[in-house]
């Protein structure tokens, strides 16, 4: 019996190696966090590599205001990701990154009233200040005025964002990359962000009707057209839950990496398991799923990284 068991192979570091060679050595141990983040890798570099795969990669939490603004830019770019789910905010700071403006190192140890009073807004330990969105507010509304009326009529917010993201000059910009690639920016929830309260303001003076449903169709019709599924899933929350729902249509995704802090226990979605996401029809039941518990901010990038050497080096 014990000459069936594997054994943890103990990391080996040295001066130099490459990060795909530390998430090599991560793998090799099999066990808690370091082997989740190898698994994570190998499944990611699949992902890429396979172009039968419709990679959808879901946002929530600040992810841009905490530095992945290039990184989903460069993936979008370099045609890794081919559908982008996420929470409004995330579409907000981009746009407001777009128009010049810069997120700032704070502190968690702020004092928020004094913020309040200079009118600067916090994210954790991010600062920016008010200015950014008084300046968003007046350009988002010339912007989305110059929208042909007649589109406006009924739109879905994916388009709305691409018509958005076609006037972006920006060029490190991810909205403005999503529309040059044809890559769907899909908000489920856009209206819970500061551009959506923006353009519910639009909307009493101007033409402007966004149909939700429409959004729904979008991700359907890549939920049906694609050969294979992959999903990463970065925090929780609507992104993950609409992106993943849309794939019980084809009785769940091929591969399937989630990076969280959330915790199953308490029954919400955001810490639900991708084991449990099987007994949906979400994930495929011998499909490739792992969930690493750690912050997105630390996994993400060093998966990422690894999957791109791993690709270079095939």
């Amino acid at each position: 019996m014990v000459k069936s068991f594997k054994y943890v192979k103990h990391m080996r570091l040295k001066s130099g190696m490459s990060v795909g060679d530390l998430a090599k050595e991560m793998s090799a141990t099999g066990v808690l966090g370091a082997g989740k983040i190898g698994e994570a890798s190998r499944l990611v570099t699949e992902m890429f590599s396979d172009p039968d795969y419709t990679v959808f990669l879901t946002l929530s939490g600040a992810l841009v205001p905490a530095g992945f603004r290039h990184i989903i830019h460069d993936l979008i770019t370099d045609e890794y990701v081919n559908v982008l789910v996420t929470t409004g905010a995330n579409t907000v700071h981009d746009m407001v990154e777009a128009l010049g403006y810069r997120h700032i190192i704070g502190s968690f140890q702020a004092e928020d009233r004094r913020l309040r009073n200079e009118n600067i807004g916090r994210i954790g330990d991010v600062f920016i200040e008010q200015k950014a969105f008084q300046a968003l507010e007046k350009w988002l509304y010339k912007t989305v005025e110059a929208i042909p009326e007649e589109k406006r009529r009924r739109i879905s917010g994916a388009e709305l964002l691409s018509e958005i993201g076609k006037r972006i000059k920006d060029k490190d910009s991810i909205l403005a990359a999503a529309a040059e690639k044809n890559v769907p920016v899909i908000c489920p929830a856009f209206v819970d962000s500061i551009a959506g309260f923006q353009m519910w303001m639009f909307g009493q003076d101007k033409t402007l009707r966004l149909d939700p449903f429409l959004d729904t169709k979008t991700i359907l019709d890549k939920v049906y057209d694609a050969k294979r599924v992959g999903i990463i899933i970065l925090g929780g929350g609507v992104p993950k839950h609409f992106a993943l729902f849309a794939n019980t249509f084809r009785e769940g995704v091929d591969a399937a990496v989630q990076i969280t802090m959330d915790r199953p226990e308490p029954g919400g979605l955001s810490g639900a398991s991708l084991e449990e996401a099987i007994s949906w029809g979400k994930v495929k039941p011998k499909g490739n799923a792992v969930t690493v518990i750690c912050d997105a901010t630390i996994a993400f990038p060093l998966i990422v990284a690894a999957a791109l050497e791993n690709l270079r080096k095939k």
